[in-house]
């Protein structure tokens, strides 16, 4: 890649690798230098317009197709690795319990999972839905009010 089209796409929001540089050297980082990292981490999320909390665990590094653009994700959610998240999508706590999303899983653009939900792996989560219970491996869950689906169209 040029550096120009770096520089463009770093611009924009789409290059997100000096985030995830930062998200890693923190974790290893002596506790004066994890203070600069996350200062830094929380500079770069906020210029990107979105908000990964430094206690967050990753399986891995998660896609982000539009960048960070909205995107919260509270500091005690774990998320698996090889999952998919679009634009302004929230992954929140509530009295200090947030999900748990597992591995291969895609989170549509504008969807909420808040609470201490697990989501299994390969689950799909509809835009614009509200997911407050648990979702199954494989499972769907679509609509404001996350009506879930299994493979074979039948409830959970």
């Amino acid at each position: 890649m040029r550096a120009r089209d770096w520089l463009t796409d770093f611009s924009r929001g789409d290059s997100l690798g000096f985030f995830w540089l930062m998200y890693r050297l923190r974790s290893r980082a002596p506790r004066p230098a994890r203070s600069v990292f996350t200062w830094l981490m929380c500079r770069s999320a906020h210029r990107h317009g979105g908000y990964v909390g430094p206690g967050a665990v990753f399986g891995g590094r998660p896609s982000l197709p539009h960048g960070l653009h909205g995107v919260f994700i509270s500091r005690y959610a774990s998320i698996g690795a090889g999952c998919r998240i679009y634009q302004n999508v929230t992954i929140g706590e509530v009295s200090g319990k947030a999900p748990v999303i597992g591995e291969g899983c895609l989170i549509g653009a504008g969807a909420v999972i808040v609470g201490g939900v697990t989501v299994g792996d390969g689950a799909r989560i509809g835009a614009g839905a509200v997911v407050r219970r648990d979702v199954p491996p494989g499972g769907t869950a679509v609509a404001p009010e996350a009506l879930l689906l299994c493979e074979g169209g039948g409830e959970p």
